[in-house]
């Protein structure tokens, strides 16, 4: 269980920050950007999340959970030590309970034929800035991936990416199942 005494510890005074292994980076470092944006999405799920009730606000709940799983998992990197405990890792299963969930809720969504312009519904609104925070969140972990001392498993990437689908499909259930999309015209304003 986490306890934390003390808010501040002045540590990053410097422009540094230690993962959860100790290990001392930038703030700047491509592992603390992911991170650190996993927790904008987690914010804008959360502003979301005021809009939202029933099933959808309790998908949302376990999502913002499921993001601090991220965060943890992006913060351990295995650098082959041994640890005193047992580093959280993204799993199938969230990543499989994601597109379950896409799948049951793209269900009664009729297909797309344009483009959806992020809008509609409030929530569906605050969705569409949850899914592009989620996007980038996804390139700084693909980035990061890319790097060769930087471990991230291949179930950290790919909940990252299924979560960016998610908040696109639940942003269309959030639009009455489509029908209040906002959809882009080509070429309208020309």
């Amino acid at each position: 269980m986490v306890k934390l005494d003390k808010i501040y510890t002045k540590t990053g005074d410097k422009g540094t920050t230690r993962l959860s292994t100790g290990e001392e980076v930038d703030k700047w470092h491509p592992r603390v950007a992911a991170y650190g944006t996993v927790d904008e999405v987690n914010a804008a799920i959360g502003v979301a999340a005021l809009h939202a009730s029933g099933d959808l606000l309790a998908a949302l709940r376990r999502i913002q959970n499921d993001l601090f799983d991220l965060g943890a998992d992006l913060a351990t990197p295995d650098r082959g030590r041994v640890l005193e405990w047992e580093p959280l890792r993204i799993v199938e299963a969230q990543v499989e309970r994601l597109e379950t969930e896409i799948d049951a809720m793209n269900a009664d969504i009729p297909p797309l034929d344009s483009f959806v312009l992020p809008g509609g519904t409030p929530l569906a609104t605050h969705l569409h800035v949850a899914r592009t925070l989620a996007r980038r969140a996804e390139r700084q972990i693909a980035q990061l991936i890319a790097m060769p001392d930087e471990p991230v498993t291949a179930e950290v990437l790919a909940f990252a990416n299924r979560l960016s689908d998610w908040l696109f499909v639940a942003g269309r259930v959030a639009n009455n199942n489509g029908a209040d999309d906002v959809k882009w015209v080509p070429g309208a304003n020309r």
